[in-house]
């Protein structure tokens, strides 16, 4: 099992961004997708997730509004973007199916 993630951003804020997970050595719609951030010298963020099987998608309150989450069962490939970013939003980025996880992606939203 592989997840492999799309490579550094950097936004200014008030952009948005688009992060990718694309996964292999499984069948994509087996396992939930959930993405997790960790900011710089905080503890791990829970998201939401998303099933591939059937599209079902759960936010976490916190970022209800401004996070989507999409995915591309032709090519195993999930998605998370956020909008409105603001410095706080400033991460490493992790897709993961609890069994594997994706290399992070920093994500850092500066002016």
């Amino acid at each position: 099992v592989q997840l492999v993630q799309s490579g550094a951003e950097l936004r200014n804020p008030g952009a948005s961004v688009k992060v990718s997970c694309k996964a292999s050595g499984y069948t994509f719609t087996s396992y939930y997708i959930d993405w997790v951030r960790q900011a710089p010298g905080q503890g791990l963020e829970w998201m939401g997730r998303i099933s591939p099987e059937d599209n079902d998608r759960k936010y976490a309150q916190k970022f209800q509004g401004r996070v989507t989450f999409t995915q591309d069962a032709t090519t195993s490939t999930a998605y998370v973007e956020l909008s409105s970013l603001r410095s706080e939003d400033t991460a490493v980025y992790y897709c993961t199916t609890g069994r594997a996880w994706g290399q992070g992606t920093q994500v850092t939203v500066s002016s």
